[in-house]
């Protein structure tokens, strides 16, 4: 290695920042649906926090009215977050996971010409959330 590539940080992750209307109603969302576990939250009342799933974390951001206006989000498919799963059987094991406690879909399970298989769910402020995973 080169002095240069030595000093160099290593980057361990990316959390994204949901803007959220509702904190309560979010962290319910998160955990009770999607199942997801809180990490932690921040004041009080909380208008901050973390939920994660196994090595997906998210945080949550309490905000007092919609980020995007009108349709832009949904009509651009404007995602919030993008986690990913190592195998097609565990999108689909995940897909129909959610589907059961009846997680609102923006995309159902669908194999994308490029090669992953792809589900985007919305949460109840209308943040896109995209699972993807190899095609297999």
């Amino acid at each position: 290695m080169s002095p240069e590539t030595e000093k160099q940080s290593l980057l361990t992750g990316a959390e994204p920042v949901l803007y959220v209307t509702d904190f309560p109603a979010a962290l319910a969302f998160y955990t009770q649906k999607l199942g997801f576990a809180v990490d932690f939250t921040y004041g009080d009342p909380p208008f901050y926090g973390v939920v994660q799933r196994d090595r997906a974390r998210l945080c949550l951001r309490l905000v007092e009215g919609p980020i995007f206006a009108g349709d832009v989000r949904e009509r651009e498919e404007l995602l919030s977050a993008s986690i990913t799963l190592d195998s097609a059987a565990a999108i689909e094991r995940l897909f129909l996971e959610y589907q059961a406690v009846g997680v609102p879909f923006h995309l159902r399970l669908t194999t994308q010409p490029w090669g992953a298989r792809n589900v985007i769910v919305r949460d109840p402020d209308g943040n896109l959330i995209l699972f993807a995973a190899p095609a297999d």
